[in-house]
């Protein structure tokens, strides 16, 4: 094969999901390295302060990952043995992997066609005795609708412990989704949108449960490590229930505080992005994502396209080749009742979650976000007007 010649050098791949990371935390991370303070320190209680203050809520308690926010809500909401828990099988594997790990029993239920989120209607008919909580997931970013959750619940008694993993930056009628739920569980993976490589926050009102989750996500000690060895001097600490090392490093937290204050910002810039996604590929034989009500506000974290049966290739085919165009794409979700772990464990019939099925075979979610420049977009276009209508230059 004769390589590319150095007037012609291939074009960098297109990386989904690309963080942008700029000079402010690269000099943050610098300075806990010369701090010598890599661990849980100062800077993870600073980060800790900026989402309370975001998103006006009284407790924000940090850990390494979403999984972790969402296994700690649960145990200090007190969910276990014999309880279930209603979840949307359109989500990542962790949204039910959490219940069982209580020990509880996830229970799935279809999403909503436009939204990809579960619906209060969906989560009635799935109420048993037995149930305790529901697990919303505002997927891609749009907030489930949950004023209607949150009456649901209350008549029902039910806890709801929101995935946001999706949706830091989501409104419903001005309000932030995390004030109508007992814990909402924020991501920062580092195709997140607000980014610490690894890391999660789990925020409420209720300090009770915040302090229960600071406990358990620490080893189940008494005091905080940074506090123990901080100026003030050193304290003993006391080991008072079995927890977990679910704490964030403040190697962690030094990005995400500069990655928070610009993620309003970023949103207009995802903004852009999708508007020019849902006009250039308006002609293609493509389900593109819907838009909610003028009264909430999408947080723009995935744009994902569903292929329609009349295309010409089906989606993992269009993925293949887009790969081979030097272009990044996702699916979210293959639906948890298609897995084998939960179709053992439930017991999943045959077409009980038809919305979800068709999703997860036919969507794909293309690069977006601060960290995609303007001709990486442009490429990104072309190559799916490529695989599906052979069209190969597009503006």
């Amino acid at each position: 094969m004769t390589p590319p010649s150095v007037a012609n050098p291939p074009r960098p791949y297109i990386v989904f999901g690309k963080p942008d990371i700029r000079q402010p935390e690269i000099d943050e991370v610098l300075d806990s390295l010369r701090s010598g303070w890599l661990g849980t320190g100062p800077k993870v209680e600073r980060f800790e302060r900026a989402i309370a203050q975001y998103l006006g809520v009284e407790q924000a308690v940090a850990a390494n990952s979403c999984t972790a926010a969402l296994h700690l809500a649960l145990l200090a909401l007190g969910i276990g043995p014999g309880d279930e828990v209603i979840v949307p099988t359109l989500t990542f594997c962790a949204t039910a992997n959490v219940v069982v790990h209580v020990g509880a029993r996830p229970v799935l239920v279809d999403v909503d066609r436009a939204s990809q989120c579960l619906t209060a209607d969906a989560v009635e008919a799935a109420i048993t005795p037995r149930t305790k909580a529901v697990i919303p997931v505002h997927f891609a970013g749009w907030p489930a609708n949950l004023p209607s959750l949150r009456s649901l619940a209350n008549r029902h008694g039910l806890k709801i412990i929101q995935d946001a993993a999706h949706c830091l930056e989501g409104l419903i009628d001005g309000v932030p989704p995390s004030r109508y739920g007992d814990v909402t569980c924020l991501s920062f993976y580092v195709t997140k949108n607000v980014v610490t490589g690894e890391g999660g926050m789990a925020v409420t009102n209720d300090r009770t449960v915040a302090d229960r989750m600071r406990v358990l996500g620490l080893d189940g000690i008494d005091a905080d490590a940074w506090k123990r060895f901080s100026s003030a001097g050193y304290r003993h600490y006391s080991c008072v229930v079995p927890g977990f090392k679910y704490n964030m490093m403040d190697l962690q937290a030094a990005l995400g505080i500069h990655q928070l204050a610009r993620v309003d910002a970023n949103l207009r810039l995802r903004e852009a992005q999708w508007a020019r996604y849902q006009d250039a590929l308006q002609c293609l034989p493509l389900v593109l994502p819907a838009s909610p009500s003028a009264a909430v506000v999408h947080a723009r974290h995935l744009y994902t396209v569903r292929v329609r049966p009349d295309a010409p290739v089906r989606r993992d085919t269009l993925m293949s080749d887009l790969h081979k165009r030097g272009v990044g794409a996702g699916v979210h979700y293959v639906p948890l009742h298609e897995h084998p772990y939960y179709q053992q464990l439930l017991q999943v019939q045959n077409g009980a979650y038809p919305v979800a099925s068709a999703i997860g075979r036919e969507t794909c979610s293309l690069p977006l976000g601060p960290g995609l420049r303007d001709d990486e977009q442009t490429r990104v276009i072309a190559a799916v007007h490529e695989v599906l209508r052979g069209v190969a230059s597009v503006s």
